[in-house]
């Protein structure tokens, strides 16, 4: 598996476990556990993002 599919899917594995916590946080009123899932799900829609330039500079 190439480098930028493994971003790819890492990042959106990311993205949904960010979600579920911030969904957990919001039914809790805990409000760490918010913010915890909200930096989650930056880092993995980083991670996408850096997935998908991966792929555009390996096909020039």
């Amino acid at each position: 598996m190439s480098s930028s599919t493994r971003d790819k899917i890492s990042g959106a594995a990311n993205q949904v476990t960010g979600k579920a916590k911030q969904a957990v946080g919001k039914a809790l009123d805990d409000k760490e556990l918010r913010a915890k899932g909200a930096v989650q799900e930056a880092k993995g829609t980083a991670q996408k993002a850096a997935g998908h330039v991966k792929d555009a500079v390996s096909k020039k």
